[in-house]
């Protein structure tokens, strides 16, 4: 049919038919769909379209550019369309045009003022069913927040990713684009095609997408949980549970490199069974959200919603920590809310414009780290990431939240020079919105979620990072002790010769060690980048090593503070950590292998006795836990304290940092009586050199360094050792 023959009411008004045309129109409801007594619908490619209404099927006029157009008489009603493509049998379908929006006036109100928690249910893709009145239509919803585009699109195979076949709807001011396709479901891949105001096309990854496409393909992916939990018993602990008074010893892992090839699934079996054998309490993941370069360990985070692809599905994420939560374990997510990578198909420049990041550069960018901040003082940036918080919580269980960079979101100068940064409105470096922004995490997680725990890499000496919101803190449950880290291996790399003089390295925690909720971390930071693993910054001999490790990690595990160990350190690797390969698995099967199975054994062996140990934990944050039985002895490389539990336990942790054994070594103690031996790591059975030591010691009535009574013990070089008190 001809233009000129073609009924002027069927046709759509030139201006908009062109922004239609080159998916530029905010309102293509407006023409696509039934209207007054005009039903048009595009099908790109279509030879015919037929309407199949009140049991009749009615050709519809080609108007073009692949409009089918038809007049109807009579309400508005149900119907269908019948589409025939050139070599290809006729396809019925619904109409995406007739299907009201999935977002309410109240989610639109909530998304504005940044306060909409559950923030995934509303945006991103959702499969859906709706009852109609030719019968239910299943589908997918899609809805995406751009507000400087111009026209969106929602682009996949399903259309020959072409953004003219499914342009979507603006939501008014609130700069949400939505849109229903019926036939759409799970395992589609899509994108956004944005229109930007400048007349480019771009197209982006989901924001709130709950799978993505296995790195490098970069596409969102339609995705729904029917993953039936059995952690009630785990999470009505967890919400009574105090983790202050309670042991904490953490294995950090990197999920793809502990053993490389294991998927979630393989994961739920053979990493569960290791952690619970090795005593821990809690695993913490690094980054499992999807990230485009595996060699950034997940933290250039391109897909917040979405658990990496890499290692299998979402679902069976959730049976991994639902596996862990059944043997008594808790898991800890690394979360990256600081900044975020710039590819061209994820958050940067998202809709033509800053719109996730700060659009000034002084405070939207990190150069060190080639990424962009995000604007913590948007409303709807900030709505984005508090909810993705309670999103790990509430759809994946996950007990903590580890917060990386937290210093580099605190200042506005961190890792800039002079000209680089602009002050805040009273003349600082504190980046305000960002401490607003994980004051208000902070406090939703904690209201929302009683005993999931939130943590702080923070490396400076910012003050309140533990202490509560309510009391202008941070809000964090805990902070990981940089200096401790910093100072102690310092100290322990040096020959014991040198010890002396970098005595105040390996006592200067305790200077600070209850201003705030500490962790003490040996993360896969120290690991890397030349720094070499913990083995190999030990001094001496395989022997010297093997003694020096396993003499600093009793005093980890003795120190007041929660444990965090990096994996493999547990079993001394020799070579540094890389995510290219697996754990060096067979060091403790090598010419030496005694050796790392040894410390194996006793990191086993710290977290069982840890556990069983009321003094080592219980009074963590609190002085009254702790005091010194030998901090002054730098000659001798020998540190003793007393810890204390709630209870009157009382535990004596004695170190010999030096290569020289103190046979007849006095130290002051707080009760008179017996002290039993319950841990020694000159043990033979730890590859010690099996000193014969009695495993119970009397007082004697002699006062020293303060106390009424002391213990006279005898020290092996580079060993530790822990005495409970009797009686």
């Amino acid at each position: 049919m001809s233009d000129s023959k073609i009924p002027s009411s069927l046709t759509i008004p030139r201006e908009d038919l062109n922004r239609l045309r080159n998916c530029q129109h905010h309102d293509p409801h407006g023409f696509y769909g039934w209207h007054g007594n005009v039903i048009r619908t595009r099908k790109l490619g279509a030879e015919q379209v037929e309407l199949l209404i009140d049991n009749t099927a009615i050709p519809m006029t080609p108007i073009g550019d692949d409009i089918f157009a038809v007049e109807v008489e009579g309400e508005p009603r149900d119907y269908r369309l019948r589409t025939t493509w050139p070599g290809f049998e006729p396809r019925e379908s619904a109409d995406p045009y007739t299907f009201l929006p999935t977002l309410g006036e109240t989610d639109i109100y909530l998304i504005s003022e940044g306060r909409h928690e559950r923030l995934w249910e509303v945006l991103g893709s959702h499969p859906r069913t709706y009852s109609t009145q030719l019968g239910e239509v299943s589908g997918t919803s899609f809805a995406v927040w751009a507000p400087n585009a111009i026209g969106v699109a929602v682009v996949g195979d399903f259309c020959g990713w072409n953004a003219s076949q499914f342009p979507m709807r603006s939501l008014g001011s609130s700069g949400i684009w939505e849109l229903f396709i019926p036939g759409v479901g799970e395992g589609e891949v899509y994108k956004y095609a944005i229109q930007t105001q400048e007349g480019h096309r771009r197209d982006k990854a989901d924001p709130l997408a709950q799978l993505a496409e296995t790195p490098p393909a970069t596409g969102s992916v339609v995705t729904s949980s029917n993953y039936q939990w059995k952690d009630a018993e785990w999470l009505e602990h967890r919400a009574k549970a105090n983790i202050h008074s309670e042991p904490m010893s953490v294995y950090e892992v990197h999920l793809g490199s502990w053993k490389q090839g294991l998927s979630y699934s393989e994961l739920a079996t053979e990493l569960v069974d290791y952690v619970a054998d090795m005593g821990y309490t809690h695993v913490e993941f690094m980054p499992v959200a999807e990230h485009p370069f595996g060699g950034s360990w997940g933290y250039q985070v391109s897909g917040y919603y979405a658990p990496t692809s890499r290692w299998g599905s979402p679902d069976e994420l959730r049976a991994l920590i639902d596996a862990f939560h059944a043997r008594g374990i808790g898991v800890i997510v690394d979360w990256v809310p600081a900044h975020f990578p710039k590819d061209d198909w994820a958050l940067g420049r998202f809709d033509g414009r800053a719109l996730y990041e700060h659009p000034d550069p002084r405070r939207g960018e990190q150069k060190d780290w080639g990424t962009y901040v995000f604007d913590f003082g948007r409303h709807e940036v900030r709505n984005f990431l508090v909810a993705n918080a309670l999103y790990w919580c509430e759809e994946f269980h996950i007990d903590g939240l580890r917060v990386d960079a937290v210093a580099s979101m605190l200042y506005l100068d961190y890792s800039r020079n002079p000209g680089e940064w602009e002050p805040n409105q009273y003349g600082n470096n504190h980046h305000l919105e960002a401490v607003q922004f994980l004051q208000e995490v902070n406090a939703t997680v904690q209201r929302e979620h009683p005993g999931v725990l939130t943590i702080a890499e923070e490396s400076t000496s910012w003050s309140g990072v533990t202490a509560p919101t309510e009391d202008n803190g941070l809000g964090f449950s805990l902070k990981w002790n940089m200096g401790w880290m910093n100072d102690t291996l310092e100290y322990i790399s040096k020959d014991p010769v040198h010890r002396e003089y970098h005595h105040n390295e390996i006592t200067f925690s305790m200077v600070y060690a209850y201003s705030e909720k500490f962790v003490l971390p040996i993360s896969h930071d120290e690991v890397v980048h030349g720094k070499g693993s913990l083995w190999a910054r030990m001094p001496g001999d395989s022997w010297n090593k093997a003694a020096g490790l396993r003499t600093y990690l009793t005093f980890m595990w003795s120190h007041p503070g929660k444990n965090l160990l990096f994996q493999g350190q547990e079993f001394g690797q020799i070579q540094e950590w890389s995510e290219a390969r697996s754990l060096d698995w067979g060091d403790m099967e090598g010419w030496e292998g005694e050796y790392h199975l040894a410390t194996q054994k006793l990191v086993r062996q710290l977290n069982t006795i840890y556990k069983d140990s009321p003094a080592l934990y219980t009074q963590d944050d609190s002085h009254k836990g702790f005091s010194w039985a030998k901090s002054d002895d730098a000659a001798h490389n020998i540190l003793a304290f007393h810890r204390y539990g709630t209870e009157g336990e009382i535990m004596l942790c004695v170190f010999n940092f030096g290569g020289t054994s103190q046979e007849d070594y006095r130290l002051g103690v707080p009760k008179s009586g017996r002290w039993h031996m319950v841990l020694n790591t000159d043990d033979a059975e730890y590859e010690g050199a099996g000193n014969p030591l009695p495993e119970t010691v009397e007082t004697k009535d002699e006062g020293w360094d303060g106390y009424e009574d002391s213990l006279v013990l005898h020290l092996p070089a580079m060993s530790a050792q822990w005495y409970v008190f009797e009686e």
